[in-house]
């Protein structure tokens, strides 16, 4: 991870008007642009498994949650994909994730598929419960893609609702009680429509215990490991496949230690010289040069503005002695030949794997004290990724998709780390409630999701600074 930081990306400080906007809104697209679709990567890997063990998920967009989207429902499944204007990442809504327990869902269950439709002032009258207890119900049912609801106005000749202003309404069902959510098991030529009466085949608690089953907390320990595993390890293939696709489809250009010019600097002294591309240097100032390292090694022994003698043969084999001045900066414009090369499968899935383990080290110090600074050091923010992926773009696909690898294993690997609320804190209190073989109380959850948020936060701002110093101070 820390050599993805080390190089400088240094902004031309004269840039002004619209130079300077694009300047800083380039970087910014292929920053956003990256992170989005690496995240979203991620998050397809927790809808992927959540699907694969039959958990309903209502929501998969690209991009944060916002009211201003663009959706899709999903016919086969009920899902909502779609894609909202803050892309920052994106979501999967896995039913059930919220371990907050509601006493009284299995009633309100019950008692909106006997109705159909049921004002909530009308449940509450009918099951006794008060308005925080009949919210919490209904909060979990609707995560759970059990019920649905529709605000109203209150009446103002029953200001008693006020707290009890909207509606609940039933979900389409089969015979078995299946929902939309539930894909293939749904039958939906012999299914309720929403808001109708569906008489359930079962008591009241076996109906709640039905649809829990549909859900995250319905399922056992390895299932909701695999879930939570199954984003990282997209993480991992995704780097792992853009690896091999540049070393063994794309190709990686590799200098060539020769005499022969790749290509020279347009107005450049060797330009206006007469030297082109193609071109070999014979001898600078009389001193032979058979390759590229013996031409450096030549043109370090003057300084700006000497001028050298040089002899070179031209493409079509002319042979010529030119004078050239060095510039401002002591080069004279000319680049080393550079040769594409593309490596077989086995030797891109080795470097591949080579990646994956430097990564995994890297981030595994975070949490070793003694090089939790270093590593934080040579670590960036997302300011540090959008300038180093817009740098990454403008040198072509192949180091674009490199450096994606490289951030996607880091992500990965990121939310592996046994801090909540990421991946790895949820899979530690998950290990810990399957060894004790309770759960582990909610309280206690909320306190170490807290701690991870602010933990996170602090070392944004640090990475942050850093970044700032880096590459604007």
């Amino acid at each position: 991870m820390e050599r993805l930081y080390r190089a400088v990306y240094q902004y031309d400080r004269n840039l002004d008007g619209m130079d300077y906007l694009l300047g800083i809104l380039g970087p910014l697209f292929w920053g956003l642009l990256l992170l989005s679709v690496i995240v979203f990567l991620h998050e397809g890997g927790h809808f992927l498994a959540a699907r694969a063990c039959g958990v309903r998920v209502s929501e998969f967009f690209l991009g944060l949650p916002c009211k201003f989207n663009i959706n899709h429902v999903s016919r086969r499944m009920g899902t909502k994909f779609g894609v909202t204007p803050l892309l920052l990442g994106g979501y999967a809504a896995i039913c059930g994730m919220d371990p907050t327990p509601a006493p009284w869902g299995s009633r309100v269950l019950a008692l909106v598929h006997r109705h159909g439709t049921i004002s909530a002032w009308d449940a509450h009258r009918e099951l006794g419960l008060s308005a925080d207890e009949l919210s919490e119900a209904v909060y979990l049912l609707q995560d759970w893609g059990s019920i649905t609801t529709e605000e109203i106005e209150p009446s103002a000749d029953h200001p008693e609702i006020e707290g009890f202003s909207y509606v609940l309404r039933s979900v389409p069902r089969d015979a078995q009680g299946n929902t939309l959510f539930d894909g293939r098991l749904f039958d939906r030529a012999n299914a309720t429509q929403a808001g109708e009466v569906w008489e359930p085949p079962m008591d009241d608690e076996a109906f709640y215990a039905q649809e829990r089953s549909r859900t995250y907390q319905g399922k056992g320990f390895w299932k909701r490991a695999f879930m939570l595993v199954a984003g990282i390890a997209v993480n991992i293939v995704t780097g792992f496949l853009f690896i091999v696709m540049v070393y063994s489809v794309i190709g990686v250009d590799i200098t060539i230690n020769t005499n022969e010019l790749g290509a020279v600097t347009a107005g450049s002294p060797a330009d206006q010289a007469g030297l082109h591309g193609g071109d070999s240097i014979i001898s600078i100032d009389g001193v032979e040069t058979d390759s590229w390292l013996a031409i450096l090694d030549e043109l370090d022994a003057f300084e700006a503005g000497d001028t050298v003698q040089i002899e070179f043969e031209s493409a079509d084999g002319e042979i010529k002695t030119v004078p050239v001045e060095l510039d401002d900066a002591g080069m004279i414009g000319i680049s080393v030949k550079e040769e594409c090369v593309r490596l077989n499968p086995f030797d891109s899935c080795s470097i591949a794997v080579e990646n994956i383990v430097l990564t995994a080290r890297s981030i595994a110090s975070l949490i070793n004290p003694q090089h939790t600074k270093e590593v934080l050091d040579n670590s960036t923010s997302v300011v540090g990724i959008s300038i180093l992926s817009a740098q990454a773009a403008s040198a072509g696909v192949a180091s674009f998709l490199n450096f994606a690898a490289l951030i996607s294993f880091s992500l990965g690997f990121m939310n592996l780390l046994p801090i909540p609320p990421l991946d790895g804190g949820k899979l530690v209190i998950e290990i810990v409630q399957a060894i004790l073989h309770r759960e582990v109380s909610l309280k206690v959850q909320t306190i170490l999701s807290f701690i991870g948020v602010g933990l996170f936060m602090l070392l944004f701002i640090y990475m942050l600074r850093a970044d700032i110093i880096r590459f604007f101070l």
